[in-house]
């Protein structure tokens, strides 16, 4: 019988890894609450309409990487591939135009789509997210900006870049959108056959192609900023002096449209260069239409998101692991051994009263002889052992030794000393 394995796409964090991302979900949420930003947790699934409307049918997402089934009442539906449209269409749902404006949500949780797995892309992956609705103020760009830059820098990472542009609002980008069609039209057979089909319906979504020919085509293609409107220019000279203010240096990138139709004025991507070829770590921009398009009121709103894998992989090349490479060691604090089977009800009150303390306590649970407990211990990586019974012959009651793995170190102590000596030695 063949043997059962995740399917292609997906994978198992398993244990030392997920302490990594534990500490990264940790330092998300005090980045977040240190914004503004509360944490809002949207369905693993909606209906398809959200994401055809928010994101766009010529977009590659709802074109070819959307996981879309009927339910058992016919009903379409599809998982998540992005956070944005349904923290929009519970922005509506909820009535949060009547809350204090801009509202500030985050969110953590699984993403589904479905294409080629690589490095830091499975068609199962986790994403951090921040949405500020209810104002248009560049500001709150450069916010959008700065926080995964600051949410990277907690971290301990380094060597990452900003890529900036603007694609305008309704108001210009048709006369962009004509401009670049003349010059693409000319050089369509130069295109490969996704950018040919999708030329007249989204030519912004070649500019973002990365096949080699389509990159030399749109290399001298026609430049987004520079066919905005007045208030667009001054939203982006703004947001521009914000982050030279804020001491963010960013690269112009004319090419930069990111994949959703939503996208209006500002789109960024945050950069890392220890990520070789896949090396965005975060993306985002404005998307002023987007509520209004679900149904909702003209509503602007900014945000971004971040790769959990990307991060990972990220702090992991440059050494910023948390200090747990994998899951055979560094996961205890205490180790509570026995030396006689007659102590053995005592170890596990011994346990209880330390673990009562907030401490990562393991006991054996195997009869295993003390040797092999204390050889247990240190693979686990605790720091102090507390051993309740120097000897098999031991009897409730008599005096337990608590040992600092460590240095050697060891002290007797009575059952009322255990805690204070324990809590000393692992201060």
């Amino acid at each position: 019988m063949a043997t059962v394995k995740a399917p292609r796409g997906t994978e198992d964090v398993l244990p030392g890894r997920s302490e990594q991302w534990s500490r990264l979900e940790a330092v998300t949420r005090e980045v977040m609450a240190s914004y503004g930003y509360r944490e809002i947790r949207t369905p693993v699934f909606e209906h398809t309409e959200l994401f055809v409307r928010g994101a766009g049918e010529a977009t590659d997402v709802v074109e070819k990487e959307m996981y879309t089934f009927a339910d058992r009442s016919g009903r379409s539906i599809t998982l998540r591939p992005e956070g944005t449209a349904p923290v929009a269409r519970a922005y509506i749902e909820h009535g949060m135009k009547l809350w204090p404006q801009p509202v500030k949500l985050f969110y953590i949780g699984p993403m589904f789509r479905y294409e080629r797995p690589q490095a830091g892309r499975l068609r199962q992956h986790y994403q951090i997210g921040a949405e500020a609705l209810g104002c248009g103020d560049p500001a709150l760009d450069a916010e959008a900006i700065l926080l995964p830059i600051e949410l990277f820098r907690r971290l301990g990472l380094s060597g990452f870049s900003v890529h900036l542009n603007s694609i305008g609002c309704p108001r210009c980008r048709p006369a962009y959108r004509e401009r670049l069609l003349e010059y693409l039209r000319p050089r369509a057979a130069q295109l490969c056959e996704s950018c040919q089909r999708r030329l007249e319906r989204s030519p912004l979504r070649v500019l973002d192609c990365k096949v080699p020919t389509c990159r030399a085509v749109t290399e001298a293609a026609p430049r987004s900023f520079d066919y905005l409107c007045d208030d667009c220019r001054v939203h982006f000279e703004t947001l521009q002096g914000h982050l030279g203010a804020l001491g963010v240096s960013y690269t112009l990138d004319p090419r930069l449209v990111r994949g959703f139709d939503y996208y209006t004025r500002t789109v960024f991507e945050v950069l890392s260069d220890q990520l070789g070829a896949q090396n965005a770590l975060a993306g985002g921009g404005r998307y002023d239409g987007l509520v209004e398009s679900l149904g909702g009121p003209p509503t602007p709103g900014v945000g971004f998101a971040s790769g959990m894998e990307r991060a990972m992989l990220a702090a992991s090349s440059a050494g910023k692991a948390g200090g747990i490479e994998d899951g055979r060691a560094g996961w205890i604090d205490v180790y509570v051994a026995s030396a006689a089977p007659a102590r053995r009800r005592e170890a596990l009150l011994v346990t209880r009263r330390l673990r009562e303390q907030g401490w990562r306590v393991e006991t054996d649970y195997e009869g295993r002889s003390l040797r092999a407990q204390l050889r247990w211990a240190d693979r686990a990586g605790a720091r102090v052992a507390v051993i309740v019974g120097e000897e098999e012959t031991s009897e409730p009651g008599d005096p337990m030794v608590v040992r600092h793995l460590a240095r050697g170190e060891q002290q007797r102590a009575d059952d009322a000393q255990v805690v204070a000596l324990v809590g000393r030695w692992l201060a």
